[in-house]
């Protein structure tokens, strides 16, 4: 794999159905290798995104490449280095996870002993070899997501699209998603992962695109999008209840910066500007409160979080 390559690139991407606007002019570019974040609300655009990148729908305009193929001009050569994995399991519940896997295999083109070495090296690696002889009617969600996900690498793709992989699954099973997405990427597999996740973008990609409205509002690494909303932020917890009051005027007047309170009736935060120095201004407020005379049981310096982040950036494209 090239240094620097890319793996998707996608230009004014463009889809209307009927009256509606799905997509609105997407910009794309998902460097190979890593795992590339679309994040955004439900509505927002993202799966029909996918699916014109996938070939599954022809833009209304724009134009989009895969590895250097055409997604409208070649979409045979786009179609045999991807796969997708949908918000729904693609399964046969009626079969075991084994068989599932075994039937796949064949219509790849496996003869019969090598779909099942394919299948019981692919349930081996997702954790799911003691279930392979249940009927998949009775597996948990996440293991269904588990199993979904192998069929889609039977054969390796060199690009995964994987669209809200974890939709409705308890933390635990959304780790374990997790987990199977790195071992993907550390085996050389680019995955393009769309989320409604604040979290899940957080923890697995390297770069995100915000979309809203069918448009992308933001794009960038996590930290970058974090500084894009403001430097950071000083999240104080006091040891008196009745000086918090005090402390959000003289902690708004030291650093000049909104403070906010927070649930716990002891907690308040400040959010910096973007540009401002975090660890000065924290020095600079604690020197303020302790000559204040307000004692400060905790002190924490921080970026915002990409639930800020998200916030932020919509609300400006309602307004």
């Amino acid at each position: 794999m090239a240094q620097g390559e890319v793996a998707v690139r996608a230009e004014g991407l463009v889809k209307h159905f009927k009256d509606v606007k799905a997509v609105d002019g997407v910009d794309l570019a998902v460097p190979a290798g890593t795992v590339y974040g679309v994040l955004g609300p439900n509505g927002a655009g993202k799966t029909t995104t996918v699916r014109m990148l996938a070939t599954l729908l022809r833009p209304d305009a724009g134009s989009a490449t895969v590895f250097g193929h055409d997604i409208a001009a070649d979409p045979a050569a786009v179609r045999s280095r991807v796969s997708l994995t949908g918000q729904y399991a693609s399964l046969d519940e009626d079969l075991t996870g084994f068989e599932n896997l075994v039937l796949l295999s064949r219509l790849y083109g496996y003869d019969k002993p090598a779909s099942r070495g394919r299948a019981g090296d692919l349930l081996d690696a997702f954790g799911l070899s003691d279930a392979a002889g249940k009927q998949v009617k009775g597996y948990s969600g996440g293991m269904r997501r588990r199993l979904d996900i192998a069929a889609s690498i039977i054969i390796t793709p060199k690009l995964l699209f994987l669209d809200e992989p974890t939709t409705g699954l308890d933390p635990r099973s959304r780790g374990q998603v997790w987990d199977v997405i790195r071992t993907i990427v550390a085996e050389g597999t680019t995955v393009l992962l769309t989320t409604q996740y604040l979290e899940e973008a957080d923890r697995l990609a390297a770069r995100i695109a915000v979309i809203d409205t069918g448009k992308v509002i933001a794009e960038g690494t996590p930290g970058e999008l974090k500084s894009s909303v403001g430097a950071g932020s000083i999240k104080l917890r006091l040891h008196h209840t009745d000086q918090r009051e005090h402390a959000r005027g003289v902690l708004a007047e030291a650093i000049g910066a909104e403070v906010e309170l927070d649930e716990d009736p002891v907690a308040l935060t400040a959010l910096l500007r973007p540009g401002d120095d975090t660890a000065s201004q924290g020095s600079h407020a604690l020197g303020e409160l302790s000559r204040a005379g307000i004692l400060v049981e905790d002190f924490s310096l921080g970026q915002p979080s990409l639930d800020e982040v998200f916030l932020a950036l919509t609300d400006g494209v309602k307004a």
